[in-house]
């Protein structure tokens, strides 16, 4: 698998920018059943408790708690599709291997979308954008190379939130692809 050089990442900054910043599309939903196994869904379902039904997220556990249960403010993984694809070089069929469960045609950056932010997704689902960071760990090096972990981590990278965000569900229902992600104001 070819792995992008930093160079070639930094080329791509300008179309991520260029993301929509108040009204995108939710391009992909990913389901991870068991550990480092992943299902892509045309159709899902948000749950206040479960975040996405079927998904391991409530079964993984956080050395961010005290008691070591999943982290209720890290419930949905949101990268931006624009990022996952320069990341895999338009490799559509790779970027389930990013991890998230949402991929979403919307800029994530920090000053479009600070914690606490409301998305819509779909006429049902509402999630809250929270303080958590989403950094990234080993895997994402293996699957994508050093150069694209330090290219998400960077100033740049932190800012625009590359790697992703960390959201939970505040309204539960159906989500399907194609769907437009509002941001919400005044909610």
């Amino acid at each position: 698998m070819k792995h992008l050089a930093r160079q070639e990442l930094e080329s791509g900054l300008d179309e991520i920018r260029h993301a929509p910043k108040d009204r995108g599309t939710l391009d992909l939903i990913v389901r991870r059943p068991s550990e480092n196994a992943r299902r892509v869904l045309e159709v899902g379902e948000l749950d206040l408790i479960d975040g996405l039904v079927g998904d391991t997220w409530s079964t993984r556990g956080s050395t961010k708690t005290a008691d070591g249960s999943a982290h209720p403010d890290k419930q949905i993984n949101i990268m931006s599709s624009r990022a996952i694809a320069l990341v895999t070089a338009e490799q559509k069929d790779r970027w389930p291997l990013a991890g998230d469960q949402l991929y979403i045609d919307l800029d994530l950056s920090g000053a479009n979308l600070p914690a606490g932010t409301r998305l819509a997704v779909g006429p049902e689902a509402v999630l809250e954008v929270t303080d958590q960071p989403h950094t990234g760990c080993a895997k994402f090096v293996a699957r994508f190379g050093a150069d694209a972990m330090k290219f998400v981590n960077s100033p740049i990278g932190r800012a625009l939130n590359l790697r992703g965000i960390n959201a939970k569900v505040v309204r539960p229902g159906a989500i399907r692809v194609g769907q437009t992600v509002s941001k919400l104001t005044g909610d």
